[in-house]
Formats: C-alpha cells, sequence, structure tokens
C-alpha cells in the first residue's frame, strides 16, 4: 500500500512519490489556489416574513390526516397480526413466506372493518406491517438507508438522522410514547435488558452492531429519547480515507511508519468526529503475524489481522450483579499474551491499566479517548487516573504518561460536517514537570466558501519526527522533506 516507503531487504532507500522527491530537492510544490469568495448581495434583513399561501396549507393537512388514517388502521392491523400470526414460527419463516401470510391477513382484516385502500397505500401498509413484526417499525428504513450515520428519536413526533455530517428531521414518526416504547423493549429484552421508571436508561447492541442508547421518563421530559449510532458494514480504508480529504498520502506513511514500528498511539477527538473509523484505518498497519486483543464497551472495531481475538464488557444484570468492566477484560487480556492491546475507548479507572501495558511491553498498543487537542488529551488521561483513586504526585503521573504514549491524533469534525485529521502530535519526554509535545502535521484552514465549505490544506509544521531514528532503524525511509511545510 504504502511500501514505497520502505526499504526492500539490502538495497538502497527506496524512491520517494515525485512530490515528496520535489519537495527534497527544494522545489516549492504548487500551492492549491483557493478561489475569492464570490461577493454576496447584502441583505436587507436578517428575518423576512414569509406568507403562507392557502395553497400550501391543504395539501399539507390533507397528507397529515392521510397518514394519520394509515397510522390507526395499521396499529388494528398490527393487534389483528398478534393475534393470527404463529410467533414461534416466525424466526422458521422466509421472507416470502411471511410477507404473504401478513399480506392475506391484512386483507382479510381490511374486509372485515369495510375499509377500502388504494395499490400505494396497500404496498406502503404492509411494509410497515412486515417492519412492525420483524423489525423496529418506523426506524428500519432509516437503518436499511446507507447514508444514515446516526438515527436520534426526542419522542415519538420527532425523529432526526445524521447525514455526511448534518443533522436533518424526518417525516417518520411513532403512533405515540406507547408504540416507542413497545420498539425500545423489544430491542433491549432481546440482548437480556430491560427498561423501565426503575432502571430509565440503557446500552445495547442491535443485531447488526450498531450502538443503541435510550432513556424512558420520568427522566427523559417529553417523551423517550433513543440514539443509534449505525454499524458500518464496510469499513473505510486509508485509500477511503486519503480519498475524502481526511488527511494526506504524507500523513498515511508516516502513521504506517508509527504503527509498524510499535509506537503506542491515541486517537483523541470529540463525539462524532471519527475516532473509531480512524482506529480501524490505523489497524490495517499491524502486521499479520502479531496477536492482537480488542477491548470495547460495544464491538465496533473490525480488524482483519488473522490473530484476533476480541472481548466486550458487560453491565449489571437487573439484580445487580454480573458486571464485567472494560478494566476486568483489560488485566486478563495482559495475561494472554498479547502482542498489541486495543481498547475501544478509554473512559475510566481502565486509563492505569491501559498505561501499564504500553509501559511494560505490549509496545503498538492503541486507544481512543474524547478531548479537542494534544494536550487537553493528555490533561483528560491525568484527570482520569485522580478520578480512579490512585493517589500520585502529578509528576509521577505525567512521568507515567510520557513514557507510555508517543502519539496523539487527533480526528475532529469541522462546523460544515466534514471531518478531518486535524494534527498529529508527539510526546517527546519531560520538561521539569511538564511534558514536552511537538506537533508535526496540522490542518490549517484558511476560510469558508459562500456556501459555508471550510477551506484549508493539511501541512507538516517543519519540525523533524522525534522518532525518525527508530523509523530508520526498523527499515522505514522518511525522507527530510515529508517533514516540510507544503500545501496539501
Amino acid at each position: 500500500m504504502f511500501a514505497k516507503y520502505k526499504k526492500p531487504a539490502g538495497s538502497a532507500a527506496a524512491s520517494p512519490a515525485a512530490r515528496l522527491a520535489a519537495m527534497k530537492t527544494g522545489a516549492a510544490p504548487a500551492a492549491t489556489p483557493v478561489a475569492p469568495a464570490a461577493p454576496q448581495e447584502p441583505r436587507k434583513s436578517l428575518m423576512r416574513a414569509m406568507p403562507v399561501k392557502a395553497a400550501d396549507v391543504v395539501p399539507e393537512n390533507k397528507e397529515k390526516k392521510r397518514k394519520e388514517r394509515l397510522s390507526e388502521i395499521k396499529i388494528d392491523l398490527h393487534k389483528a397480526l398478534l393475534d393470527n400470526l404463529n410467533l414461534a414460527a416466525l424466526d422458521k419463516a422466509t421472507e416470502a413466506d411471511l410477507k404473504s401470510e401478513i399480506n392475506a391477513i391484512a386483507s382479510e382484516t381490511l374486509e372485515e372493518k369495510g375499509i377500502v385502500l388504494n395499490r400505494e397505500e396497500r404496498v406502503q401498509l404492509s411494509q410497515d406491517l412486515y417492519d412492525e413484526v420483524t423489525g423496529l417499525g418506523p426506524l428500519e428504513p432509516l437503518l436499511k438507508d446507507d447514508t444514515v450515520n446516526d438515527i436520534l428519536v426526542n419522542g415519538p413526533q420527532q425523529i432526526f438522522v445524521e447525514r455526511a455530517g448534518k443533522l436533518q428531521l424526518t417525516d417518520i414518526t411513532f403512533k405515540d410514547e406507547r408504540h416507542l416504547l413497545r420498539i425500545i423493549d423489544k430491542i433491549v429484552s432481546a440482548v437480556g435488558r430491560r427498561v423501565d421508571e426503575s432502571n430509565p436508561y440503557v446500552d445495547a447492541r442491535l443485531a447488526d452492531g450498531s450502538r443503541f442508547n435510550a432513556m424512558v421518563g420520568p427522566i427523559a421530559v417529553d417523551g423517550s429519547l433513543v440514539s443509534i449510532r449505525k454499524f458500518k458494514k464496510d469499513k473505510l480504508g486509508i485509500e477511503d480515507l486519503i480519498k475524502f480529504g481526511a488527511f494526506t498520502e504524507e500523513m498515511a506513511a508516516y502513521l504506517q511508519a508509527a504503527v509498524a514500528t510499535r509506537l503506542n498511539v491515541i486517537v483523541s477527538g470529540g463525539t462524532g468526529s471519527g475516532k473509531t473509523t480512524t482506529l480501524n484505518a490505523l489497524s490495517s498497519f499491524i502486521d499479520n503475524n502479531e496477536r492482537i486483543l480488542t477491548i470495547e464497551d460495544t464491538a465496533e472495531l473490525q480488524l482483519q489481522q488473522t490473530h484476533v481475538g476480541r472481548m466486550e464488557s458487560r453491565p449489571a444484570n437487573v439484580e445487580g450483579k454480573g458486571a464485567v468492566t472494560q478494566r476486568d477484560c483489560l488485566r486478563n487480556a495482559l495475561r494472554m499474551r498479547p502482542d498489541r492491546i486495543i481498547v475501544g475507548e478509554t473512559r475510566g479507572e481502565e486509563v492505569i491499566d491501559m498505561l501499564q501495558a504500553m509501559n511494560t511491553g505490549h509496545d503498538g498498543s492503541m486507544t481512543t479517548i474524547h478531548a479537542n487537542s494534544a494536550r487537553d488529551g493528555v490533561s483528560r488521561l491525568e484527570n482520569m487516573i485522580a478520578m480512579a483513586g490512585i493517589e500520585m504526585p502529578i509528576k509521577a503521573v505525567r512521568s507515567q504518561i510520557s513514557s507510555a504514549v508517543n502519539l496523539i491524533v487527533q480526528a475532529s469534525r469541522l462546523q460544515d460536517g466534514s471531518r478531518r485529521m486535524v494534527s498529529i502530535t508527539e510526546i517527546t519526554g519531560m520538561e521539569g514537570e511538564v511534558i514536552s509535545m511537538q506537533e508535526v502535521f496540522r490542518y490549517q484552514r484558511v476560510g469558508l466558501t459562500p456556501d459555508n465549505k471550510i477551506i484549508g490544506h493539511f501541512t507538516a509544521t517543519g519540525v523533524r519526527s522525534h522518532f525518525s531514528e527508530r523509523f530508520r532503524l526498523w527499515g522505514y525511509d522518511l525522507p527530510p522533506s515529508i517533514f516540510e511545510p507544503y500545501a496539501g
């Protein structure tokens, strides 16, 4: 993939790419031209009253009444299905047989009630009933939509989705709060959990691996809250992320050398910034002969190596017993002869065991944390150690961190919804009681286009990598020009 940066055994350094060669000889790469923002017409008023035409209201009311009518029919038919279908046989029935049976029961019930529907309404009703019986009702079309990343439910009448980093309100609704609660209960009961007034929130994983969280009343004031982070079946590789502009080929070459030479890496970022995607991509640089153990709260990592052991933590049962934490998994992992340990997200007392693993022969381990910058990431590690109840002098804590962590990769979701690797920072040691760090690559913002798209480019900072000699000894040839500032 990026083998051009690796020396062939017994030969001179491999030839770098044309652009890297140009940088090495001192030739300045052509800067990416930034088109000046088109002049915008001055706005007379920030807010303007929009007249509502009667013609716009009538079709909307008509469509609303039609949806309410279909919803009422669907509830009645769903009850009829529960009375007539052999639920025990659902798992063995084929999709075609089940749809045929649902259509037959629905037609019979509609005829008994004297309800007449057109062909389009019948097709839609049959699909909705099938989703109610076998899936998650109104949420099922959103789960099947590959453009949707997150599904956010704020009560029965308001469902948002995230597409390409932007939130959008959908026209999908639940019949009422009872309908929404029935779907929530269907999800959590399938994984042996429960949610009610005494236990008003729950985490679970859907059958396809999607992450599910729900909170019900009385904690959720205006109706139950649900969030679903969809599981991507096709993980994004390094080439995909370069193509999407998440980072450059030079940064990828550097990260390949860092992972292959077993530097300990932390991926830092906010919610939805692409931390897990980045961690997945970085793991592709791990040699196939190494034994890797992964530890997660919700299993999302998709490693392609042969020798992978996956672990998932478990919450307590209804009696408050049987919990297995990430720290429990991590302690056991240390006894299972791992070459590398990958923790999906470090957020609590397991940070102690993670840092100790990084310091005691498990080089090349990786994890993610929630933080807004590399410096904030170090502070977050310090806070997690303090919250774990470990009483250590701050200098000893920072010394532990600086010797364990080599690299912090900062991911970020920008205001236009795009995701970028905004910084790659090396931890170089201690200066007195302060952890010393140096930024090697960064994303440089320039401005905004008229349609609020961010204009920017990636660049090296001009600082030579602290690990250059390590890379060379392991056979990775990164020319000095890769660390010279450029517009990428």
